[in-house]
């Protein structure tokens, strides 16, 4: 479905009661698809790591995290509710075809447990005291299943604590001990400045906002007065980490795209949905107003809807070959959390303010947590987030692509690859990509060392046992400079990738204007321009067209490239990256770059020279 098409394009997504008939353009076109039972919702065809019937569970069940903050802020009758709370009672039934199982350790079906206890916080007198004594045992007994197993150890551990808050607030059997044990957990996760990893040594990306963060603002709230000291610490690290994240955000609505589970969406901003609804207030009311509700209106004039109106898997376009490998046809619809502030009735302050702009923000934000240095161009809408990478990984789907890559921007998004073949089934931008000669490509899969400074980025890697790149990164906008020092004892291929350009319109009409040349290559389309210039080294620019649907924001692209062939011993290659938006006004005033034996000396617009040491061996 074109959102041009749907009744969401008539929301201007302003009012409480336009978030509200949001909530409800998003849920009506699912009526159809609940099953006979009503505890399951039927969504698609394509499958996840676990089962179909445990899938469905997830459509259903993900569905209440807008559903459940809606009831309790309005008196108003909303008929869906009413196939819910059949389906719940008949979920959680042992006796009905239908019954939701019962669980194992590590199990989907723990991760969906979690908005049930929201709504027992939030609704009980919708979702627990309409029903029977016998429904309530069964409800109560098929939650407390969560206790009895593990989950893994990440942002995972506030499952059953939302459980057990919500299984308490009704009067009901709960575990008090692991609420403490799994908080005293996730205490060992902090790491500064408001920052957490999703686990010992994990990722710092959209699970800090959007899982970790946001059900400890929950926490806060619903706890302040029994759990004061940890309320309070929950609410202060909050407020600081909200001064590094609205920096993820652009002013036209678009945020970052980074990391995995990205096909959640709109979730992006429930964290200042979170920071509404706990009451904190890192900016005023107005501007995470503004923050809300400008990505919510970015998010549906993309087309992320299908034919009959339902969330698609993918980013800005309909798209399986970036999902994660948990990601079923119910997934998406995750990102109602966004919908949090919905419990708040109208008459609260956030629903009478005005929207306000992004307040001004530095030109340059180092933020050494998750690893990234964000360079904003305001008058362009601009973001580029420069990565040293990880000194850690994961077995999560294209991991590299997500968490690995040099730059990631809110207006080109970023590329995984659809296949192994090559540079245009690799669609390797911001990155470096080696192979033996045999056309198949090895990129960053994490860092050895890797150091952020005010002036670069380093980063120290292997992509064979025997072979060493060394990568500095002057971060920039339009431009930035990358610095690779590579020791091998391989014959190697190598495509340094520049950003990946859409080269169609939004009616499909390719406009592309292009520079090839030996030493460099320039795509220019209406909307903006990539590019990449060879500063040192050799080699030759080449403009890579890959795969389609490769990229998050824009199903065909074109990546500027620079491809050489270095041999054994040590090479010094040097590029520099363009991108710009609207324009190509800058693509001549590059930076300039003096390269001596042991030292490069780097000098950006406006700004004082930064010198590299190289290897006293070269």
């Amino acid at each position: 479905m074109m959102i041009s098409d749907s009744p969401v394009a008539t929301n201007p997504i302003k009012t409480r009661e336009d978030v509200a008939n949001l909530l409800k353009q998003i849920c009506d076109p699912l009526k159809p698809y609940y099953s006979n039972g009503r505890a399951r919702l039927r969504l698609g065809k394509t499958g996840a790591a676990y089962s179909d019937s445990v899938a469905e569970m997830e459509g259903f069940s993900r569905v209440l995290w807008g559903l459940a903050p809606f009831l309790a802020g309005t008196n108003e009758e909303y008929e869906i509710w009413d196939l819910h709370l059949q389906g719940i009672k008949n979920g959680t039934n042992p006796t009905h075809e239908e019954y939701w199982g019962e669980i194992n350790d590590y199990d989907q079906r723990m991760v969906e447990m979690a908005v049930y206890g929201l709504a027992l916080l939030l609704i009980p007198d919708k979702i627990w005291e309409p029903l029977s004594v016998e429904e309530k045992h069964h409800f109560s007994t098929w939650l407390q299943q969560i206790n009895e197993h593990p989950v893994w150890d990440c942002n995972w551990l506030f499952f059953p604590i939302l459980v057990n808050l919500g299984l308490k607030h009704v009067g009901e059997p709960y575990d008090r001990q692991k609420v403490e044990d799994n908080l005293n957990r996730i205490d060992e996760f902090y790491l500064s400045n408001g920052w957490y990893s999703d686990g010992i040594d994990g990722h710092s990306e959209y699970y800090i906002p959007f899982a970790i963060h946001f059900y400890g603002l929950i926490y806060a709230k619903v706890m302040e007065k029994e759990d004061p000291v940890r309320s309070e610490k929950y609410k202060s690290r909050a407020e600081e980490f909200a001064q590094d994240f609205i920096y993820w955000f652009a002013k036209d609505g678009s945020a970052l795209p980074y990391g995995r589970s990205l096909t959640y969406r709109f979730a992006q901003s429930s964290f200042w949905s979170a920071a509404v609804f706990a009451d904190i207030k890192p900016f005023s009311l107005g501007v995470m107003k503004g923050l809300i509700l400008r990505n919510l209106r970015w998010w549906f004039d993309q087309e992320i809807l299908d034919d009959n109106g339902l969330l698609t898997i993918g980013y800005a376009y309909p798209n399986l070959v970036m999902a994660e490998n948990y990601n079923s046809p119910g997934s998406p619809y995750w990102a109602l959390k966004t919908f949090l502030p919905l419990a708040l009735t109208e008459e609260h302050p956030f629903w009478q303010v005005e929207e306000e702009p992004l307040p001004m923000l530095k030109e340059k934000s180092i933020q050494k947590e998750p690893h990234l240095v964000f360079c904003r161009d305001e008058e362009s809408e601009h973001l580029v987030a420069f990565n040293s990478g990880h000194s850690g990984t994961n077995e999560h789907t294209h991991t590299s692509a997500k968490y690995e890559k040099f730059a990631y921007s809110n207006v080109f998004g970023f590329s995984v690859p659809r296949a192994e073949w090559g540079l245009a089934q690799g669609a390797f931008d911001s990155m470096l990509a080696l192979s033996e000669g045999d056309n198949i490509y090895r990129v960053k899969r994490l860092s050895e060392e890797y150091n952020i400074t005010e002036d670069y980025i380093f980063t120290k890697w292997k992509p064979w046992h025997d072979v060493e790149v060394k990568t500095w990164l002057i971060p920039g906008n339009p431009w930035h400079i990358r610095v690779h020092e590579i020791q091998t004892n391989r014959l190697l291929d190598t495509a340094d990738g520049g950003f990946a350009l859409g080269i169609e319109d939004k009616v499909g009409k390719v406009n592309l204007e292009r520079i090839e040349q030996e030493q460099e290559c320039l795509a220019n389309m209406p909307v903006g321009a990539c590019g990449i210039k060879r500063l040192f080294g050799g080699g030759k620019a080449e403009l890579i067209f890959p795969n389609a649907n490769t990229n998050l924001l824009n199903s065909r692209t074109v990546i500027p490239t620079i491809k050489t062939r270095i041999h054994p011993g040590t090479s010094l290659l040097v590029s520099a990256v363009y991108g710009e938006v609207n324009s190509k006004k800058s693509w001549e005033q590059i930076p300039t770059v003096e390269v001596t034996d042991l030292k490069i000396t780097i000098c950006m617009e406006a700004g004082h020279p930064i010198e590299i040491l190289l290897n006293e061996s070269r």
